[in-house]
């Protein structure tokens, strides 16, 4: 497979917070069987999103599409994420590297998050 998508997630101590990601990951793949889908993490928890992109690019992969799996655009997402992409795209020019914009600022998903919490309501 010559293109992978990363799912991009902060990271936690407790390997439980993993799991959602995890479940997304899997849902992910199974509509994408021709391309790698990953978790990658800003930090405590492995891989962190350098390491991820080391081994796809030690694999073959040519393209890389890093989703922030984040509700917003704070500081991890404005500043961290994109010195580090920056980074890994002079590290590994052979990949090209694109970031899309953090899930919770995409109006599809904003849009499910909002049928769900209407949907939570007792009638």
């Amino acid at each position: 497979m010559s293109r992978a998508l990363v799912l991009f997630a902060h990271g936690a101590r407790s390997a439980a917070w993993a799991v959602p990601f995890e479940k997304l990951r899997d849902l992910t793949q199974a509509r994408l069987p021709d391309v790698q889908v990953r978790l990658g993490f800003l930090e405590l928890m492995a891989p962190r999103l350098p390491e991820l992109v080391a081994e796809l690019a030690a694999s073959g992969v040519t393209q890389v599409t890093v989703v922030p799996v984040f509700l917003g655009q704070g500081g991890h997402v404005m500043r961290d994420l994109p010195v580090m992409v920056e980074e890994l795209r002079n590290s590994y020019p052979q990949v090209a590297i694109n970031v899309v914009e953090a899930a919770g600022e995409n109006a599809a998903v904003l849009n499910a998050l909002s049928d769900y919490c209407v949907a939570s309501l007792p009638v």
